[in-house]
């Protein structure tokens, strides 16, 4: 048996390890927001990975976004130096999960197995994943000790609030430099034989339409800011929509319908706010002076991000030209420029031949419709040698009932530790 099949028995003999891992890893509640049982998680990780023989730092994001004394930003970094000298393959996964929503037929918290699934908010976004990097990182230096160059894994915070708490602080201290990493998986569930090459832009904005207070029982002497929003969602519905929609990009998107530019409002809110749920009061009757919409914009590599911005400016100033009084403001939330990484990377070919090895076939080369930390990685690392690649279905992520194939994980570990053969084994 030569060392790549050892390299495949290894992992599949750490089957029980694996599922054990996520399930400790699901029974974490590290709810995002508020940024729950961050500490938790690392101190739980960074006991496994020096017991692995790694080197390991715990780092809080102070001054990031989300930090605070009470909910601070926890991240670990984890490295483990080869016998001889070489490049550095790093894992990166984020710990957070999102809120559990309802409709859920298994405990979210219970890393329940069923039906070779484990179960549980978080199982494969990305809890799986992790568990997965760390197999094929352990099976991989007991089969092949002597190997050359440094192995590194990190569980970051705050990657389904932007990161700013976890990749994006750890890149601007230098973490992900080039100078010090050279290839970075970040298993993201795209399913086991996809490589994510990157994903498409994202622009964020709130619009608020401004109005007059007035008494309910006479609107006529106010302005109602409601109706200024109605106006802006008719527009929407008649001209941006349909423009967005014509709009195709020659990146792999994947689904299908991601493929186009989009757009989603987000949230509105307008007029009096809502009580408490112990208030048994009837509304004040007024005229709603103010209305607020956030929009979460995605657009195309083949597409400018001030383009973007003026759209949807000048959508607003015909709305003003159509009706008196009309009167807006706009700010930016957040924008993320589109990332793609070249097909003919090192770690993206290093991690196709590990999936032909393991399935037998070419890997499918996709697109992510939404971001992920590969952003920060790649605008404020400057490491363009970055992909997604891991166990899971992208469609179950944040879903009822989310799960992770035992099997799946198994295999995504055995490309990962394959990877590693690739890259540092020889």
């Amino acid at each position: 048996m030569n060392l790549q099949e050892r390299l495949k028995a290894e992992v599949e003999a750490r089957r029980d390890d694996l599922v054990a891992l996520t399930q400790d890893l699901i029974r974490m509640p590290t709810l995002n927001p508020p940024g729950l049982n961050y500490r938790e998680i690392c101190d739980y990780l960074d006991r496994r990975l020096l017991h692995a023989g790694f080197q390991t730092e715990l780092i809080r994001a102070e001054g990031a976004i989300g930090d605070s004394d009470k909910y601070p930003r926890w991240n670990l970094v984890a490295r483990r130096e080869g016998v001889l000298a070489g490049e550095c393959v790093h894992f990166n996964s984020h710990i957070d999960v999102v809120d559990v929503g309802h409709g859920w037929t298994m405990p979210p918290f219970g890393g329940d197995v069923k039906d070779g699934k484990v179960y549980g908010r978080g199982a494969c976004d990305m809890k799986g994943g992790l568990a997965a990097s760390i197999i094929a990182a352990e099976a991989f230096i007991d089969i092949c000790p002597g190997y050359a160059g440094a192995i590194e894994i990190s569980a970051t915070a705050d990657e389904e609030s932007g990161g700013f708490g976890g990749v994006a602080y750890l890149a601007k201290k230098g973490y992900f430099s080039p100078d010090r990493v050279d290839h970075v998986i970040i298993p993201e569930p795209l399913n086991k034989d996809r490589i994510c090459l990157g994903h498409r832009g994202v622009w964020w904005a709130e619009i608020e339409t401004k109005g007059e207070i007035a008494h309910g029982s006479m609107p006529f002497l106010g302005d109602c800011a409601v109706r200024h929003m109605g106006a802006v969602m008719r527009e929407m519905e008649d001209k941006l929509f349909p423009a967005l929609a014509a709009r195709r990009t020659d990146m792999p998107v994947v689904p299908e319908g991601a493929r186009q530019s989009t757009l989603n409002i987000n949230s509105i809110h307008g007029g009096e706010a809502e009580q408490e749920l112990d208030y048994t009061g009837l509304p004040s009757p007024c005229v709603p002076d103010r209305c607020r919409m956030v929009i979460d914009r995605r657009f195309l590599i083949e597409e400018d991000i001030g383009e973007v911005e003026a759209e949807i400016r000048d959508m607003l100033e015909r709305v003003r030209m159509d009706r008196e009084s009309f009167d807006y403001d706009m700010r930016e939330l957040h924008r993320v420029l589109p990332s793609m990484t070249e097909r003919d990377a090192p770690v993206v070919v290093s991690v196709g031949q590990a999936i032909q090895k393991v399935f037998g076939r070419e890997a499918e080369y996709v697109v992510s419709p939404g971001t992920y930390d590969q952003k920060h990685i790649d605008r404020i690392g400057r490491l363009k040698n970055c992909i997604a690649y891991g166990p899971g279905i992208l469609d179950l992520a944040h879903k009822p009932d989310e799960y992770v194939g035992i099997d799946d994980m198994v295999q995504s570990a055995q490309v990962m530790a394959l990877t590693l053969y690739d890259l540092l084994g020889k």
